[in-house]
This record gives structure tokens, C-alpha cells and sequence, in this order.
């Protein structure tokens, strides 16, 4: 009954097109990747995603885009439903089961598009299974894994065809595993035999390894294993967009693409560091975009997807979207006001809530960080790494990687960051003299949108000065959290 409510108030909006000019929507995504790991962001290996190159040359790509979570099920929600976190109630990994809103799918399908979706499909609706139309490869998972290449040439074939059936323009949603661990041929911290060989294989003498990240072989091994996944999400990309070609609707099709956060290692996932929410944007929109596009003016978020995509498929808008379209400037125009974009973390997969917030601009970054009082110790994905065990053993000994293991641990509760100067994010300018006056506009915009979105962290902001106070708050949260996973534990039990 919901679904149908919501589809009878969707056509109520939709505004009519004639299929011919309707475009269709191919959506791919990776999962866990670093936007520096892509060759034309910077990327110093050769050869490494020339896939996304090409995508990238073929239309456009954002140099300043950024997700809104660092972590995967609460990160693909707010893609997909134009509000944050804290609005959509998708705040870690459990189902919200009577949402108060509209889901892309929902928009797409009673604007009259075939909607489909391979690869995060438990993670990418507040509940699953949700009413899409096709799950592509349902029934048929063991040959089509997610780290096969091959996979993503089949399903996304069979999405068209089936949209072609029925007569539809299609929305699909490709959602590639690779990055995310386990890396090709490396599972829990050590090399594995491992079948879907990427196209390209690195040694870890050649790996560059990131400014946050300790330079050793260790370090370079994993890495290593990382850069290699990389490379094998890139042939998934490539297979994907050759089953597009294939079937004839390339121009008639608009591709986006973007990872969903940063790498799995230290100071990138689960975090709102540079890293953890930079990613690569690229939009190939043919005969609307221009060729080599390359945007350095506008900062777009993930919260601004699907108001975007509904402009794409000429759909209006339901009341309530928190994120702004940035379809004027695919179509050659400015949007001065696309200058920030704000980030948001909440919990993890395993029920540990460490809140934070933050406001970045193209040359800062503000993190709030609520849970970093009386010596709370941050617990996240990124400490199950052997990158992260090289850093706990070299702090023992090392007082500057004791001060920087100290900093992803414990943190800080306010942090700010020269991002243009120190794009790893390692000196916290948050006490320094010299950027008060910065602070205090970063701290203005975060505070005005926390308070314009009912965010149920602002009153932690409003009292950050009082440890009491912050430790108070978080306890009730980690508290409730808990609950939530008993309560879940308890029905499965029941159920079982």
C-alpha cells in the first residue's frame, strides 16, 4: 500500500516527455576506492583505469565531488534519496522499514522508466527487497560473481534487454564490489589464491603510497593488493560499458559514475577526512556534454544525485530533498552556490557510533567530532587492516607516528584543514591563530544546516565546549544502538 501511495503522488508530478527525448540513466559505481586511486585524478601507475579515463574524456568529470557518509549503506541512502542521514533515519546497517519518503525507485518507475540493479542491493534501499523491477542476476549469483569482470557485461545486458521488453527507458544501477576488501588475491592480511585476475598486476615496490600512511613493505604489499582491485574494477567498468555499446543505446543513454567513499584503510572509509568523501564524478551525457569536460568550479555532493538524475529524466522534484541539482551546470550553465558541501557519519557496520560532522570548501575541511571526548577511542573498519597494525607497532617507537596514530584514534573534537596545502589532512589548524576567522564561517554553515535539517547532532554542536555534555550525548546514542541490535538479535532468534 505505501509503495502505491507514493507511486500515485510521483505521477501526480511527473511532467510528460516524449519518449524520444527521455535519455536513458546508466548509474555505475565502485565500492571503496580513493578518487586520487583513478589515473586521470592522478594516479601515477600506468595503465591502471583506463576505463574511467576514457569515460572521462568522453564527458565530464567534477574535480571537486565529494560523498556526504564514509561508509557504504548510510552513503548509497542518501544517493538515492536526496537527504541525509540523519532525515532519511539511514544511519548505520539496519533497515528502516516505513520510510516517509520517495527512493529513486520509486520516482523512476512512476515517472515510466524500467528500473534495475546489479551489486549492493541490501545497501542501496532503506529495506530490502525493495520493488524494483529487476534484480539483474537474481538466481543466477554463482556465475555471476562480484568480483568477476564478466558479470557486470552479462547483468547489465540483461537490464537493457529487459527495459527494451518492455518498452521503457531504463534506470540500471551497476554497482561494482572492487575495491572493497577482500583485494584481489589478499584476504585477511595475508595472499590468497584468487581466480579474477585483473587486468593489470603491481608489485609493491612501484605502489606510490599515500601521504597518511606509513612507507613500509608491509604497507606496500597491501597497498599493492589494493591498486591491483583497483585495476579490476576498472574492467568491470570497461565490461559494463561495453554490453551499453553493444546494444546500440550508448547515445541515448547518459553514464555516471563515482565511488562511493574512500579506500579501506586508515583515514579514508568510515571517516570525513579529504579523502574518506572525495570522489571521481564523471558525467557522459552524448550530443550535452561536451568531450573532455573538466569542472573546477562547482562542488557537487552525492546528496545532489537524485534530485539530478530526476532533472535527467524530466521528473519533478517531491517536496523535501535536501540536496541540490546540479543539472544546470551538465548543461554548460554556473551555480555559484554549489561552493561547500557538508559531510555526516554516524555508525558503523558493527554498531559502534562515533558522530561527526563537517563543512568542506575547495580549500577547507571542518570536521565536528562529538564522540572524541574523554578519551573515547574511534572503532572503525579501517583498524581490521595491516596497514593499521604497522601503525600501532611503529608508534611505540616513533613519536611522530604515535602523534598521528593518536589522531585517528582519539582525534580531536573540532579539526580543521588546509585541504589545498594538505590534502592528507595532517595538521590540525583547529587552535592555530591565523584561521579563526575561517573556523568561525565553516562553523556558521555547518551550524545553520544542522539546524535547518533538524540534525539531532546540533545540540551537541551548540554545547561542544562541555565534555560532560558531549560524553552524556554519545553515551545515549551508543546506548541506543545497542538496543536496536539486541532487539534485532532477539527477532532473529525468535525467527530461527
Amino acid at each position: 500500500m505505501r509503495q502505491k501511495i507514493i507511486r500515485l503522488l510521483v505521477l501526480a508530478v511527473f511532467i510528460p516527455v516524449a519518449y524520444a527525448e527521455r535519455p536513458n540513466i546508466l548509474f555505475i559505481s565502485v565500492d571503496d576506492m580513493n578518487c586520487d586511486s583513478v589515473g586521470v585524478y592522478g594516479n601515477p601507475l600506468e595503465d591502471i583505469t583506463p576505463n574511467m579515463d576514457r569515460l572521462a574524456a568522453e564527458g565530464l568529470r567534477f574535480e571537486y565531488a565529494h560523498v556526504m557518509v564514509g561508509n557504504c549503506y548510510p552513503g548509497r541512502n542518501v544517493m538515492f534519496t536526496g537527504l541525509s542521514s540523519h532525515s532519511n533515519l539511514v544511519e548505520g546497517f539496519y533497515p528502516i522499514t516505513k520510510p516517509h519518503y520517495p527512493h529513486l525507485v520509486d520516482l523512476m518507475k512512476a515517472g515510466g522508466y524500467f528500473t534495475g540493479i546489479f551489486g549492493k542491493v541490501a545497501h542501496t534501499t532503506p529495506y530490502s527487497p525493495y520493488d524494483w523491477d529487476l534484480v539483474m542476476g537474481s538466481g543466477k549469483e554463482k556465475e555471476n560473481h562480484v568480483k568477476d569482470a564478466g558479470s557486470y557485461y552479462r547483468t547489465t545486458a540483461e537490464g537493457i534487454a529487459a527495459a527494451k521488453e518492455a518498452d521503457k527507458p531504463f534506470c540500471l544501477l551497476i554497482n561494482i564490489s572492487d575495491p572493497h576488501l577482500p583485494f584481489y588475491g589478499w584476504h585477511r592480511r595475508q595472499e590468497i589464491e584468487d581466480p579474477y585476475v585483473p587486468s593489470r598486476l603491481f608489485t609493491p615496490e612501484e605502489v606510490p603510497v599515500p601521504g597518511y600512511l606509513p612507507d613500509t613493505p608491509k604497507v606496500r604489499k597491501e597497498l599493492a593488493h589494493y591498486y591491483m582491485s583497483v585495476s579490476r574494477a576498472d574492467d568491470c567498468v570497461g565490461e559494463t560499458l561495453r554490453a551499453l555499446a553493444e546494444s546500440g543505446q550508448a547515445d541515448k543513454t547518459v553514464v555516471m559514475f563515482l565511488s562511493d567513499h574512500g579506500m579501506p584503510l586508515p583515514f579514508a572509509k568510515t571517516c570525513l577526512f579529504h579523502h574518506s568523501t572525495r570522489t571521481p564524478w564523471m558525467v557522459r551525457w552524448p550530443g550535452q556534454i561536451k568531450p573532455g569536460t573538466h569542472d573546477t568550479e562547482h562542488m557537487i555532493s552525492a546528496l545532489d544525485l537524485l534530485p539530478t538524475l530526476l532533472d535527467i529524466a524530466g521528473i519533478e522534484h517531491p517536496k523535501g530533498f535536501e540536496g541540490r541539482s546540479f543539472y544546470p551546470v551538465l548543461k554548460g550553465q554556473k551555480q555559484p552556490e554549489l561552493d561547500h558541501v557538508i559531510k555526516e557519519y554516524n555508525e558503523s557496520s558493527g554498531r559502534r557510533r562515533h558522530p561527526m560532522r563537517g563543512v568542506q570548501t575547495k580549500r577547507f575541511n571542518y570536521i565536528f567530532n562529538p564522540w572524541a571526548v574523554k578519551g573515547r577511542k574511534f572503532q572503525g573498519a579501517a583498524q581490521g587492516t595491516l596497514s593499521y597494525r604497522v601503525m600501532v607497532e611503529l608508534a611505540e617507537t616513533d613519536p611522530n607516528w604515535s602523534k598521528r596514530l593518536h589522531q585517528f584514534d582519539i582525534r580531536s573534537v573540532e579539526e580543521f584543514f588546509d585541504v589545498e596545502n594538505d590534502p592528507d589532512n595532517l595538521n590540525n589548524l583547529i587552535d592555530d591563530p591565523k584561521w579563526q576567522e575561517e573556523i568561525a564561517a565553516h562553523r556558521a554553515i555547518l551550524g545553520q544546516w544542522m539546524e535547518k535539517t533538524k540534525d539531532p547532532v546540533h545540540a551537541a554542536f551548540q554545547n561542544r565546549e562541555d565534555a560532560s555534555f558531549l560524553n552524556g550525548f554519545v553515551e545515549a546514542l551508543q546506548a541506543e544502538a545497542f538496543r536496536r541490535r539486541d532487539v534485532t538479535r532477539q527477532r532473529r532468534e525468535q525467527d530461527g
